[in-house]
């Protein structure tokens, strides 16, 4: 059945949500702010609840059920400009604008492919990329501010389809100098009286569960959320570190040697995925990217 309301009224109620009022929405619309505020009015009649607050001389804000209906309207937004592309465009390359997210973390190693390497497959394509912890980046992609991103799988209840990047296996680094560098891998046991110098992410939070699932105890010496402060720690000699992503050089922030070893115990491997909510309708632009984000890395 067809829809009582129309996309400009969407239009400007996604508009005025994200610039935080009707003036703006307006200018940014290029329409009247009398003609915004009544489309606005006669969208949250046509679907039955009010969608903002008007703050005499403050601008406007979300209801929660505008909240709700913000992440829709945008996903709707993005369908209409994806098909008017498709009519329109009497070119097989890729157009418009996509948006990735990317879990800090993984920034390293996924944005310089991503925006390098696939944008300039795709030179009519506009990428870009935003980052941030796990968590804010499925946020980000439940309300549209990104179409697909770059997760480890496992880490939220949040219900996404996923599609497999890569598998990390966790691994101990040491300094360079250190009696166990020279091996080529080592069990647990052999560095549980060390100090651990963890780092503070969810990828790699978990180094000091797995020395407690072998019946060790960790020392942990420091935490930290920056990896290269681990990395020189660990390089000067002041301990060890379970990470998962591998760094392309065995060299600290400060210049001094590290050594990657492979751990002998049974562990359990991270899966990178780009992960996209259960219900959206990916664009042929997202499609492309997880065809080929295997490839990339």
């Amino acid at each position: 059945m067809p829809s009582d309301f129309t996309l400009r009224q969407v239009e400007y109620f996604e508009a005025a949500a994200r610039l935080g009022s009707i003036s703006a929405a307006a200018v940014a619309c290029h329409a009247s702010q009398a003609g915004v505020s009544l489309a606005i009015a006669d969208l949250e009649k046509k679907i039955g609840v009010q969608l903002l607050v008007r703050l005499k001389a403050k601008g406007v804000v979300l209801t929660e059920a505008g909240s709700r209906v913000l992440s829709d309207a945008r996903r709707l937004l993005e369908a209409a400009s994806e098909l008017k592309r498709d009519a329109h465009s009497l070119s097989e390359a890729l157009q418009g604008t996509l948006t990735v997210g990317c879990y800090v973390t993984l920034a390293p190693f996924v944005i310089p492919p991503v925006l390098d390497d696939f944008a300039s497959l795709h030179p009519e394509l506009e990428v870009n990329v935003i980052e941030g912890a796990g968590e804010e980046m499925r946020v980000a992609l439940l309300e549209g501010r990104c179409e697909v991103a770059f997760l480890y799988s496992g880490d939220s209840n949040t219900s996404l389809s996923t599609a497999a990047v890569n598998t990390a296996r966790p691994y101990i680094i040491l300094a360079g100098d250190h009696p166990l560098a020279h091996q080529p891998d080592v069990s647990l046991a052999e560095v549980a009286d060390l100090p651990l110098i963890m780092f503070d992410a969810p990828s790699a939070r978990n180094a000091a569960q797995m020395l407690r699932e072998q019946g060790l105890t960790p020392r942990i010496r420091h935490v930290t959320g920056n990896i290269e402060v681990v990395r020189c720690l660990v390089a000067r000699g002041l301990g060890y570190s379970i990470l998962v992503q591998r760094w392309p050089v065995d060299i600290s922030y400060e210049g001094k040697p590290l050594k990657a070893i492979d751990i002998r115990d049974e562990t359990e491997d991270r899966q990178v995925v780009l992960a996209w909510p259960e219900a959206s309708k990916l664009t042929r632009r997202a499609e492309t990217l997880i065809a080929t984000a295997s490839h990339l890395f």
